[in-house]
């Protein structure tokens, strides 16, 4: 109990510090995200409609998302610098995988059926795209957008490293403290952050599910 109740006043007299490391973590992930999105539906678009690329954009995209976290970071330091901005950059690179792939999975798993049917209407292939299969793939996005949204909560922990802000930035305090409070007290925001951008992006893959249904 006493744990607990430092950690309350420890907030508490910090809620001001705290809010503000975490709309910096918010912003470095939404825009980590959001550059992610503006590439990789378009990689993913591609990746479906031309199967002999398919293979090097995912082994591509999986590459990426298999080098160390700290690796990426430290590599892109050597070319971008320190700051929020590569950190953002990392991001984009950790969350394309899981949007470029869903992308890519969500429009070939269009049925042949309603593709057949569209082509038949007279659709042209980017008509076709644009009012059927990327419209059904929504589903499969938002999946992906929820894994990737998860990742990048998490890695963004490591910002401080490379001199970006964050909730990295109590948490790594902390480490270097050797005080479990300041770890929690970052960690805490942190995994919440996680679990509400899961379930409001959950509730949203339900209901682009029900539309395209």
């Amino acid at each position: 109990m006493n744990f607990i109740t430092e950690l309350s006043q420890y907030m508490v007299e910090n809620v001001g510090e705290l809010m503000a490391l975490t709309v910096e973590h918010i912003l470095m992930v939404v825009y980590g995200i959001l550059l992610a999105l503006v590439v990789g539906v378009p990689l993913g678009i591609i990746a479906a409609r031309y199967e002999k690329l398919a293979p090097i954009i995912i082994s591509i995209t999986n590459i990426l998302q298999l080098i160390p976290s700290l690796a990426m970071l430290a590599i892109l330091m050597l070319y971008f610098g320190l700051g929020f901005e590569t950190m953002v950059i990392g991001l984009f690179l950790y969350s394309l995988l899981p949007i470029v792939r869903n992308t890519y999975v969500g429009i070939k798993e269009v049925d042949d059926s309603i593709t057949e049917a569209g082509i038949g209407s007279g659709m042209t292939p980017l008509q076709l795209l644009a009012k059927v299969q990327f419209p059904l793939s929504i589903p499969f996005l938002m999946a992906g957008l929820r894994v990737a949204c998860v990742i990048a909560v998490a890695v963004a922990c490591i910002g401080p490293y490379i001199g970006a802000g964050g909730l990295g930035k109590e948490i790594i305090s902390g480490i270097s403290l050797q005080s479990e409070v300041k770890i929690y007290a970052g960690a805490i925001p942190a995994t919440i952050l996680a679990i509400f951008a899961d379930l409001m992006l959950g509730l949203f893959e339900k209901r682009t599910k029900k539309r395209v249904a």
